[in-house]
């Protein structure tokens, strides 16, 4: 691996509004590390099915903004999906929203469990037990519309998920949708369905958190992931100190 690291740590600003803000962004990064050749197009890469498209610009915009820590991901969600258990059907994909992914074929999965998967949650695991009682924020993206179901709706400009601990989202909601934004409660789909990363790191030890997902249409430009950073700068701070 040539000493490649899954994982960008950035650091909270110290004395900061959200210094005890970590935001965890599990599919931040289209890269594919070496030696591993997933064996679709080039132009399958900068699509959804490969990346949160957004989730890299807007976390590092609400870093700057209030000061707030942030691990990413550098690894492809097509090489390993750091937010499914480790037993988990898809953890490495064969398909994504109706795209084969060949080379993923007759992988054996714990040379990337090793590899990538495991020194990721490792990092966050790290970067939250240094931090007394942090708040946790878990950004995602979601496209505007499946290949696979175009029949399907998805008219939320954001969506709030989360699994047995709602604390947060019950925040979050009513602030989300008085600054003009549809919000989808459990939508576009339920964090009780799939909500691994922050069942491990924030239900199981009872940290507080926030999960979001945001259409990508609404961040795939700077003008856009700007205006979302803007929108949920306050939400989180606002989370974190009534949640406190």
């Amino acid at each position: 691996m040539n000493g490649f690291q899954p994982y960008e740590i950035i650091a909270p600003k110290p004395g900061s509004a959200g210094e005890k803000i970590v935001i965890i962004a599990d599919h931040a990064s289209n890269h594919v590390p070496d030696g591993i050749n997933l064996g679709v197009p080039p132009e399958v890469m900068t699509q959804h099915v490969a990346i949160d498209i957004g989730v890299a610009e807007v976390t590092r915009l609400l870093c700057e903004k209030i000061g707030c820590g942030a691990v990413l991901a550098r690894v492809s969600r097509l090489v390993i999906d750091f937010n499914r258990e480790e037993d988990a059907a898809g953890l490495i994909p064969l398909t994504s929203d109706g795209i084969d992914i060949p080379g993923n074929l007759g992988v054996d999965p714990e040379v990337r469990l090793a590899a990538y998967y495991r020194p990721y949650h490792d990092a966050v695991a790290r970067t939250l037990a240094a931090m007394a009682e942090p708040f946790i924020f878990s950004l995602h993206s979601f496209t505007p519309e499946l290949a696979t179901r175009p029949e399907e709706a998805r008219p939320w400009h954001i969506g709030i998920l989360y699994n047995r601990d709602d604390r947060a989202a019950r925040i979050a909601i009513p602030l989300l949708a008085g600054a003009g934004l549809n919000v989808g409660d459990q939508l576009p789909y339920s964090g009780a369905l799939l909500n691994a990363t922050m069942n491990r790191h924030a239900e199981a030890p009872g940290r507080a958190y926030l999960g979001v997902e945001m259409r990508q249409d609404q961040v795939s430009d700077a003008a856009g992931a700007a205006r979302m950073a803007e929108i949920l700068a306050p939400v989180l701070l606002g989370c974190r100190n009534r949640l406190a």
